[in-house]
This record gives structure tokens, C-alpha cells and sequence, in this order.
């Protein structure tokens, strides 16, 4: 990597790295405010996660690391109309794959059902909450706008007693959906439209994955929320931006629990992790798996973790990705080149090179004995010759790349044409002598003669020539194998990918609170997303590659010389190996730095 790379990416810094955050929580040690970090990583079970979850999760579990504390993993499973427990496991694969654990414990929101039900009757005991039964629109109307403050809804000063029946009437399951919900009591004046009476329980006939049918009731997000942290004795709250607006309530909330609660949580914001051309809503993701437009959740060319991984990416490289686009609280849009360049410096380090032809073009070598094989000895790795060495033959048939022959070249064109010699990697000096042609004209077969005398690591093999060094392949000892290509899965950038995110977030507080405008107005985004899929997304082609190569499994990465990075798929068979391109080996976050 180039110095002005690294200076861009910000290697070269000391080792000590600081944070608006870490700032903030070296300030509360030093004032006592608490006397060890604790934090937690709180995802919802309703789908994978994806790179957007990535700077939450490694800026969790990192600080604790940092300050020597622990971190929670809770899953947030308050909607179990849409979690399930592949979900659950996936995300704890991730979390492991990125080098982390949960060294503060494993918990669910659902474990605290029972004190959240116990908190809601003490609120409505104590006027903090009352039952409304304000329909979907009605509700609408009296939140008020940005700009004009909401109005109290007519049973906002029912008594106590009353709310508290209609509360464990609902419990008991004798109202039906969206009839009636609880709702916080706070200020329908207020200018952050969040305090607006926001909502705690709503009505939900389904059956948890977990507490099975006991509850018909669930408590919403920012009610549950910061009473998981405060029962589990989190000290830090660290949260993307988008939150901010809610940090008022979070606060409230605590406060107002703190009788019933055993710690004071401080919740901290940060900018939520833009890129170009990734898709980071789950909705939209969820979209993609369930209408059949990708391969699942860990097709390659989906943003998740599994998905990530599956093309070859590694958890060191993510890490060193989050680490590089750093910590702060202003948004901004990170270049999809710069994680890939990140991924190229992690594979380019650690993947050992083969050899694969893509779009095989046949050459002869025309003085070469028929039916003779010569065993050459190639290196795994030009910087570490502790990775080893294997084998490859060398025949009279074998295969280049097409675009590696011009019949007539121009100008500056240094690999094979008639008239030129080239270096075959670890091989011999060829030199082009014609090409055979089809009915069409087409080139089917190139010829070639090899000097003898520069055979790989003899004297003769430093010979000077003018001709670029390819990769090849014995056709008679090679096998075929399936090349998968991917571009990304929106053709164009635009703003669309980054107002999915904030889409879905707005998607879901109307979910919760019925608000169908908002919903259509996600669906008529999605739509509108889905017509943006780049066609071309995934290529698939038949090439060859070392009979080396395909001795290795599932996750095992490459670098297809002169082609890029390759990680062997799961779908490979014995017959059929099957890899993704992981990353070209272009560094296209290099060429933006130097412009």
C-alpha cells in the first residue's frame, strides 16, 4: 500500500487511538460518575446483520475491552411477529467472527417482561401512564407536526384505577389489535415530537419465540430499552445518531423507574456508517431474500456479515475497516473502495496465489514433445516463502486468458501476439508464431514455441524480454471450475441507499404506533428500490483453475494471479469448484487518493 494510501487511512498513528467517546468515558471514571465500563450490543432477531451494524457492535465490545470492562449481548426480541431463533445464531457467529464475546453475559429483552409489566402498573398507579384508545388515524392527528404541538388525547386524564383495569383487561387478551395501547405521560406541547406521550405497550396476538403464549402484550422499544441497560447495570449506552432524538425519553425513563431499577445508564450517540452503493435497511434487505431477487441472506452480494464472509472477506479486515473510517458524530458517506481496500491489504498479505483462467483461450506449443510432461515448482506466497511451495505441469496444450492475445496488438500491448515473447509464470519464455481461426474468423488456438533454456530458476529463466509475464494452465491437468462475479446490487448511487436506513427506522416507529402513511411511504420507496437492481449484479463463468486450488474447502481465499481474489463457495463439489470474487486486485481507493 502506497504511503499516501496510509496516510489517507490513517496507519502510522500511535498506537494509543482516542474517540469523542472514549473522551467522554475517561471524564465519568475520573469523576466517579462510574467506576468500571460496562456496555452491551442490543440487535433485534429479525434478520442478519449487516456492515451498517458493524461500528455499533465493534465500538461495544472494543470499549470494554479498552477500559477493561465487559459487554452484554441482549437481544431486543420485542416484535416476535418478524424474529426467529436462525437469526439469533447468526448473530452470534458474527459477533465471534469479528473476534468478540459477550464477557458481560447473554440476556433477551424478554427476560425483563415481567419487570417492564411491573414498572407500567407503578406509572399508571403513580399518573406517569394512562390507557388510550385513540384508532391509527386519530392518533396521527393529535402527535402534532414538526413545527405545531400535538393535543392531549381525550383519555389522557382517565383515572388511575381505570387504566390500570383496561391495562390487565388487555393483558388478559379481551381487547383486540390496535384497540387500545398504554402510553407514557409526559408533555404533548413538547418540541422533540419523541416526548409526545409516547406509546409502551400495544396489543399483539402472537405467539414469542421464547415466552411462549403468556404474553399478548409487548413493550415497545424505547420503554424496554433502557430498562434492560439499567437491569443489567450498563454504564455506557453507545448508539448511532439517528437516536439522538430519543435520548430524552431514555433518560426519562430511567428516571422515573430509578426506584425499581438498580443503575443510571448514560447513553451516548455517534454517526451511523454510510457507504456508496450498499444497501443498509433490514426491510430492504428482507425484501431482496423473500421476493426471490438474491440467493439468501448470504449471497455475496448482500451486505450481511454471512454474506461478507462467504465471499471471503475477514473479520480483521472489517475491524480494520471500522477503524480507519473512524469515530464521530458527523454523517458522511464512506466510498465502498475504501472497505475494499481494506479487504485487498488483509488478502494480500495472507492468501496464497494459484493460478485460473477465466475466459480460456487454447495455445499449442508446437515444439513441445507430444504427450510430455515437465512438474514445475511455483511458490504459494512472493513475500513469505514460509507458506511453502506446490506443483504445477507444464504440457503441450494450455490455456491463457483471452485477453491475453491480440492478433494485431496495439500500441503499448506487451503479452502475447505473433512476433513477441512472453514469460509464462514460473514456467518458460514463449514466443507467439500465429493463431488458428474458426469459419467466423474467431482466434480458437494460439501457437507458440518455448525456449528450453528458460525454464523457471535456471540461468537461462533472467533472460531480458519485452513481454508481460502471464498466468497459465495445463489443459490436459487442470479442472474446471465456476467463477462467480459480482458488481454491486444497485446499478447507479443516488440517495436512495442513504435514506434506506432512516426509511426503515421511520418504518418501524409506525409500525409500532400505526401509522399506515409512513408505511406506504416505505413501500413506495422500496418499490422504487427494487427497480434499481443492477442487472448485472452476479456473473457466473466457466474457467479452470490448479487441481492445487481445488484440494481446499469452503472459506478457504486465493489470489487468482492477474485476476483478483477468489474464496471457494460452499456450493463446490468435487467436480465442480465453485468460487466468489472476494475483491479485484485493483486498488480503487488508491487511484481515488492519488487523484
Amino acid at each position: 500500500m502506497s504511503e499516501d494510501i496510509r496516510a489517507a487511512a490513517g496507519e502510522g498513528r500511535e498506537e494509543e487511538r482516542s474517540n469523542f467517546i472514549w473522551d467522554a468515558i475517561r471524564q465519568d471514571l475520573k469523576e466517579g460518575r462510574y467506576a468500571e465500563v460496562h456496555t452491551r450490543f442490543p440487535p433485534e432477531p429479525n434478520g442478519y446483520m449487516h456492515i451498517g451494524h458493524c461500528k455499533a457492535l465493534i465500538m461495544d465490545f472494543l470499549t470494554a475491552e479498552k477500559f477493561g470492562g465487559k459487554c452484554n449481548l441482549r437481544f431486543d426480541d420485542t416484535n416476535p411477529a418478524k424474529e426467529d431463533m436462525e437469526f439469533v445464531r447468526n448473530i452470534e457467529k458474527d459477533i465471534h467472527w469479528l473476534g468478540f464475546d459477550w464477557t458481560g453475559g447473554l440476556y433477551y429483552a424478554s427476560d425483563y417482561y415481567d419487570k417492564c409489566y411491573e414498572i407500567a402498573e407503578d406509572w399508571i398507579r403513580r399518573g406517569l401512564a394512562y390507557v388510550d384508545e385513540l384508532s391509527k388515524d386519530e392518533m396521527r392527528a393529535y402527535r402534532g407536526t414538526l413545527t405545531e404541538p400535538g393535543k392531549n388525547s381525550p383519555w389522557r386524564d382517565r383515572p388511575a384505577e381505570e387504566s390500570l383495569e383496561l391495562f390487565h383487561r388487555m393483558r388478559a387478551g379481551e381487547f383486540p389489535e390496535g384497540s387500545k395501547t398504554l402510553r407514557m405521560k409526559i408533555d404533548m406541547a413538547s418540541p422533540n415530537v419523541v416526548m409526545r406521550d409516547p406509546a409502551m405497550y400495544r396489543i399483539l396476538y402472537k405467539e414469542h419465540w421464547r415466552t411462549g403464549n403468556k404474553w399478548c402484550i409487548y413493550p415497545m422499544y424505547d420503554f424496554a430499552h433502557p430498562i434492560g441497560d439499567a437491569l443489567e447495570g450498563i454504564t455506557h449506552s453507545l448508539c448511532s445518531l439517528e437516536y439522538e432524538i430519543h435520548r430524552p425519553l431514555y433518560d426519562w425513563v430511567v428516571e422515573h423507574a430509578q426506584n425499581m431499577l438498580p443503575a443510571k445508564p448514560r447513553q451516548i450517540e455517534f454517526a451511523r456508517l454510510n457507504m456508496t452503493q450498499t444497501v443498509m435497511s433490514k426491510r430492504y434487505l428482507r425484501a431482496l431474500v423473500e421476493g426471490g431477487y438474491v440467493r439468501g441472506w448470504d449471497d455475496p452480494r448482500m451486505p450481511t456479515l454471512s454474506a461478507l464472509r462467504r465471499r471471503g472477506y475477514s473479520g480483521a479486515a472489517i475491524r480494520d475497516f471500522v477503524d480507519r473510517i473512524g469515530m464521530s458524530k458527523a454523517d458522511s458517506l464512506v466510498d465502498f473502495a475504501l472497505l475494499e481496500s481494506c479487504v485487498r491489504a488483509d488478502l494480500d498479505d495472507r492468501a496464497p496465489r494459484m493460478m485460473a483462467v477465466l475466459n480460456p483461450l487454447e495455445v499449442e506449443i508446437t515444439n513441445w514433445p507430444e504427450g510430455e510432461t515437465k512438474t514445475l515448482t511455483v511458490e504459494n506466497h512472493p513475500k513469505h516463502p514460509e507458506m511453502g511451495t506446490h506443483t504445477v505441469t507444464f504440457g503441450r496444450r494450455l490455456y491463457i486468458e483471452a485477453e491475453d492475445f491480440l492478433e494485431e496488438p496495439v500500441k503499448g500491448y506487451k503479452r502475447m501476439y505473433p512476433g513477441n515473447e512472453v514469460r509464462l509464470k514460473g514456467a518458460y519464455i514463449v514466443r507467439c508464431e500465429g493463431c488458428e481461426k474458426d469459419s467466423e474468423g474467431r482466434v480458437t488456438k494460439v501457437l507458440c514455441t518455448v525456449d528450453f533454456d528458460t525454464e523457471s530458476g535456471t540461468p537461462g529463466s533472467d533472460r531480458k524480454i519485452k513481454g508481460a509475464t502471464l498466468h497459465w494452465l495445463n489443459a490436459d491437468d487442470c479442472l474446471e471450475m465456476e467463477a462467480r462475479l459480482y458488481e454491486p446490487l444497485l446499478a447507479a448511487q443516488d440517495s436512495t441507499e442513504e435514506e434506506a436506513a432512516p426509511a426503515e427506522e421511520e418504518a418501524d416507529t409506525a409500525e409500532e404506533n400505526g401509522e399506515e402513511a409512513v408505511e406506504n411511504s416505505t413501500d413506495r420507496k422500496l418499490r422504487e428500490f427494487i427497480r434499481r437492481l443492477n442487472p448485472n449484479s452476479l456473473t457466473v463463468v466457466k474457467g479452470y483453475v490448479e487441481k492445487e486450488a481445488a484440494r481446499g474447502q469452503a472459506g478457504d481465499t486465493y489470489q487468482f494471479m492477474r485476476v483478483g481474489y477468489f474464496c471457494q463457495d460452499p456450493d463446490s463439489t468435487a467436480e465442480l469448484p465453485v468460487y466468489n470474487r472476494t475483491v479485484g486486485l485493483r486498488d480503487t481507493f488508491a487511484k481515488q487518493v492519488k487523484k
